[in-house]
């Protein structure tokens, strides 16, 4: 079973495409991986970031499809409407199933994009992808609402452009999960802790790797919610460590 990882280089290893990568292993999956930005940051400051052409981006996606018969990607940094429009250009041409992680802003602080982006994601990418898992704020761009407890995610949730898991940890551990309009709510203890560098990151590629190991959307999405959450308790050094 191979991966795709279109996202970001975080060098410091917690979060984009390494993180993406290590979950990829953890989990029992083959792992290829995209560069769309390179980024200066650890878990701790975010200083700058460096883009990729689309051009470029679109060369390394052909050569991976080249040689690889992937079904099943995921999306993180994709820094500009003109990267999103190729991304998701290039999943209708191979079919792919994308998760997208719709990233804004780095755990750490720094602005991940050229602009607000949320347009972009709303107009090209989200129709074209099979789940997005936003935190709280992006998710209020992606749908328009604001979000301060359960019912206003729900709400957020229905207005969001494709199945969604709207996590939870900036609300009191509620996630929020509608597929195919049947919402349902996972909610999990928080826990106090600065080692949470990349949880968006590797909850959106766990839940690619189980999807490529047969599992359906809903046992996906649960399943890497605890992934997350057991790698959130085993944290060090700014970040998750996860294990299967």
């Amino acid at each position: 079973m191979i991966v795709m990882s279109i996202a970001g280089v975080d060098p410091s290893g917690g979060a984009g495409v390494l993180a993406d990568i290590k979950t990829f292993q953890a989990i029992g999956v083959y792992g290829c991986g995209i560069v769309t930005a390179l980024t200066s940051q650890n878990p701790y400051k975010f200083f700058s970031t460096q883009p990729v052409s689309p051009e470029y981006i679109e060369e390394q996606i052909d050569s991976v499809m080249d040689a690889y018969d992937i079904e099943f990607i995921k999306t993180g940094m994709l820094y500009s409407p003109e990267i999103i429009r190729l991304v998701s250009k290039k999943i209708r041409e191979y079919n792919l199933k994308a998760v997208v992680d719709p990233v804004m802003v780095a755990t750490s602080g720094g602005d991940l994009t050229k602009e607000d982006i949320a347009d972009a994601f709303n107009k090209y990418l989200l129709p074209n992808s099979i789940l997005t898992t936003p935190n709280i704020a992006e998710a209020e761009k992606l749908s328009g609402l604001k979000i301060n407890c359960e019912k206003e995610a729900i709400e957020a949730s229905k207005k969001i452009k494709c199945n969604n898991l709207i996590t939870g940890g900036h609300l009191d551990g509620i996630n929020t999960i509608n597929i195919n309009g049947e919402v349902t709510i996972k909610k999990q203890e928080l826990i106090k802790t600065n080692n949470l560098h990349g949880t968006g990151c590797n909850l959106s590629s766990a839940i690619v790797a189980f999807l490529a190991k047969g599992n359906d959307m809903q046992s996906s999405i649960l399943k890497s919610l605890d992934y997350v959450y057991e790698g959130i308790k085993n944290g060090n050094y700014g970040t998750l460590i996860a294990k299967m």
